[in-house]
């Protein structure tokens, strides 16, 4: 079995690392490069940086931001925010981004998938799918423009049809578990993982070292993604890799 990872996500706003509850009540945090380098000295395994308002703003992602992050981490990083055409993703690459995640672009467009992937490579083309359910008994649907905006595209399905256009990596986010500590969402996780042959991240919930042992076990993501459980220290990555290892679940030490 490959070694699950373990990535910190900073989503970022006006230069500032922020974290809210369920895609609400954002408060800010911390500084995006110091947390960097916070992070990589913990062991993480890959960061991603999400421009959460450039999409909502229209505007591009913060390069002057990637190149200062580049200069001072030594693990793979993935930006998003914002990105819609070849032009965003190779100013971003140039900048030092390992990979680049699309999100609201790509369900309006989906052959900018495509077009990226056949430019750039897939493996480093991560597709972000925010998903959401009404209640226990109805589907998981996809959400875009910030988690603001509901779609008619079901998350399996649209998680299909980003591998077949030529997405490298999933990462799906629960908005009903974002920020509440209470657990990834392993059935939608499961679900999505199924149904694709590509890398899926999970994301949404963490709360404990036990939440992650779970998400491995019972979706078989390939990776967790978590944000305020790292960025306040109620978890620390070398604890949570030992525990995983305890466990029999390989990570990277």
């Amino acid at each position: 079995m490959l070694a699950k990872r373990i990535i910190p996500c900073m989503d970022i706003r006006d230069g500032h690392i922020v974290k809210g509850i369920n895609f609400e009540d954002i408060r800010e945090i911390g500084d995006p490069v110091e947390m960097g380098k916070y992070y990589v000295e913990q062991g993480a395994d890959e960061l991603v940086y999400l421009d959460i308002t450039a999409t909502n703003e229209k505007r591009k992602v913060f390069l002057s931001l990637v190149r200062e992050i580049a200069k001072v981490i030594n693990i793979p990083f993935t930006v998003g925010g914002g990105i819609s055409c070849i032009e965003d993703v190779s100013a971003l690459l140039d900048a030092g981004a390992d990979k680049i995640s699309v999100n609201s672009a790509a369900v309006k467009n989906p052959e900018l998938i495509t077009e990226l992937a056949n430019r750039f490579g897939s493996q480093c083309i991560v597709v972000a799918i925010d998903v959401k359910r009404i209640n226990e008994n109805s589907d998981w649907y996809v959400y875009v423009h910030g988690g603001k905006t509901k779609t008619e595209l079901r998350a399996i399905d649209w998680a299909k049809q980003a591998e077949e256009l030529g997405a490298g990596e999933i990462l799906l986010t629960s908005m009903n578990n974002d920020g509440t500590k209470d657990g990834f969402a392993i059935d939608i996780t499961a679900d999505v993982w199924n149904s694709i042959h590509i890398p899926l991240i999970a994301s949404g919930g963490a709360g404990t070292v036990q939440h992650f042992a779970d998400v491995f076990r019972k979706s078989n993501a390939e990776a967790a993604l978590a944000a305020s459980v790292f960025h306040y220290k109620e978890i620390e990555i070398p604890a949570l890799k030992k525990f995983l290892l305890s466990n029999n679940i390989p990570v990277r030490i």
